[in-house]
C-alpha cells in the first residue's frame, strides 16, 4: 500500500485528497487479498469527474494503529476525505468506531443512521453495524472521516443509495451529502456523474458552468 509521512502534492486547486483505509486483521496479515480498497478506487473512478487522488492503507483491526493511521492521513498527508471498511461489527475485534470517535473534534451521526438504512433493505442484521463519521479539525483544516461496511457491494449500496426499476432514487446514499460537507469545512470543491451520484447542494453552494 502507498505510504507517506509528507503532504500529498495537489495538482489541481480542487482535486480532492482521500484515504482509503481497510483494517482487517487477515488482509493485512496476507492470508486473504483486500477487496475493500479496489472496490472504493473503482468507484471513485467512475463517479468523481472532478480531479482526485488516492493515499491507501491496509492495516489490521488495532485501536491505536487506527487512530494513528487516521490521524497521519488528516494531519500529515492532507487528506480531505478518509474512507475506512472493516471493523465495525460486534465482534471483540471490530473497533473501527471507537478508534474514529477517538480522533474526531465533531461527530456526524446522520451519515451512520443512513449507511445502516439503507443496508436493512437488504439484510435485517445491519442492525449490527456501527459504522459512525467524524470531522476532524487541526487549526489549519479539516476533514470528513466516515466508516464504510467491509463488502464490495454493501460499500457500493451505501454510497449510492437504491434506485427503483425507472432509476428513481428509493433510499439516498450517503455520497450525496458528502461534497457540501466538504464544501463547508473548505476543502475542494468535489463533482460526480450524475448518473451514479448525484451531489446535492444549496443552489447558493452550486458553481455555475463555464461557458462552453
Amino acid at each position: 500500500m502507498t505510504q507517506t509521512t509528507q503532504p500529498i502534492a495537489r495538482t489541481h486547486p480542487d482535486e480532492l485528497v482521500v484515504g482509503f483505509v481497510s483494517i482487517s486483521d487477515r488482509a493485512s496479515a496476507g492470508t486473504y487479498q483486500d477487496e475493500g480498497i479496489p472496490a472504493l478506487r473503482e468507484w471513485f473512478g467512475r463517479t468523481l469527474t472532478s480531479p482526485w487522488q488516492g493515499v491507501d492503507r491496509l492495516i489490521p483491526d488495532e485501536l491505536a494503529l487506527i487512530s494513528h493511521t487516521l490521524i497521519e492521513l488528516v494531519d500529515v498527508a492532507g487528506c480531505d476525505l478518509v474512507l475506512t471498511t472493516g471493523g465495525t461489527g460486534p465482534a471483540r475485534r471490530d473497533v473501527t468506531p471507537e478508534a474514529t470517535l477517538a480522533v474526531g473534534t465533531k461527530e456526524m451521526p446522520g451519515f451512520g443512521e443512513q449507511m445502516r438504512q439503507v443496508s436493512l433493505h437488504f439484510v435485517p442484521t445491519a442492525i449490527l453495524s456501527r459504522q459512525v463519521a467524524v470531522i476532524r479539525e487541526t487549526p489549519s483544516r479539516a476533514a470528513l472521516i466516515i466508516n464504510l461496511p467491509g463488502q464490495p457491494r454493501a460499500i457500493r449500496e451505501t454510497l449510492e443509495g437504491l434506485r427503483d426499476d425507472t432509476g428513481k432514487p428509493v433510499v439516498q446514499g450517503i455520497f450525496a451529502a458528502v461534497p457540501y460537507c466538504i464544501d463547508l469545512i473548505g476543502g475542494p470543491y468535489i463533482e460526480t456523474d450524475e448518473s451514479v451520484v448525484k451531489a446535492w447542494r444549496p443552489k447558493h453552494a452550486v458553481r455555475s458552468k463555464p461557458a462552453a
